[in-house]
């Protein structure tokens, strides 16, 4: 898991950074593995202020976790071996 701060530019550049380092050492990246939330533009409200999680970003927590879950299963049903 990742905690990335910035903007939206920042978070694509730190996810493409980080899971295709990954990727190169032979983790199984899910797709949509991460998710974000930037807050509209020029504003000043951080995520923990907010009353509740954003309609937007539990919708896409949610799918990258369905995405992890099903990524998973295949693996555990088709174990792989390099060697």
């Amino acid at each position: 898991m990742a905690a990335v701060v910035g903007n939206g530019d920042g978070a694509h550049k730190v996810s493409a950074d980080m899971f295709q380092g990954l990727n190169d050492i032979g983790f199984a990246i899910p797709a949509q593995g991460m998710t974000y939330w930037v807050g509209g533009a020029m504003q000043t409200t951080d995520f923990k202020g907010l009353e509740e999680v954003p309609e937007k970003v539990a919708s896409a927590t949610a799918v990258a976790a369905r995405h992890a879950g099903h990524l998973a299963t295949v693996l555990r049903k088709n174990a792989f071996s390099a060697g």
